[in-house]
């Protein structure tokens, strides 16, 4: 048993399979759209992202799989919303992050280049 404990572990298998989920740039996409038009439909997703529709279809089923996404069947239809709020969140605090890293490295890069 490490400082942590062992408790940790599985917890951290979780979140793991979570950011598997996410490990896509095409699925991050999608939960972005998501994100801004909730309830939306197929048909609109494949418009939004220009995707071929088995390409969506799997990246779909990956999102459901990870439980970041649920589909509701409404006549020939299929409407896709996130499957949790946090889900938008943990969206918003990845691009806050990113950019400040993005940042940070630019400095790094001017100061460098100056010195």
């Amino acid at each position: 048993m490490d400082q942590f404990g062992d408790a940790q572990l599985p917890l951290n298998e979780v979140k793991a399979n979570l950011f598997k989920g996410l490990a896509h740039p095409v699925r991050v996409r999608v939960l972005e759209v998501l994100s801004m038009h909730p309830g939306i439909s197929v048909a609109e997703l494949l418009a939004g992202t220009g995707m071929e529709p088995s390409h969506l279809s799997q990246h779909l089923a990956v999102l459901r799989r990870h439980h970041l996404v649920v589909g509701e069947r409404r006549g020939s239809q299929v409407f896709y919303t996130l499957a949790y709020p946090q889900v938008a969140d943990l969206l918003a605090v990845s691009r806050s992050l990113l950019i400040e890293i993005l940042q940070t490295t630019r400095q790094q890069l001017e100061s460098t280049v100056t010195s």
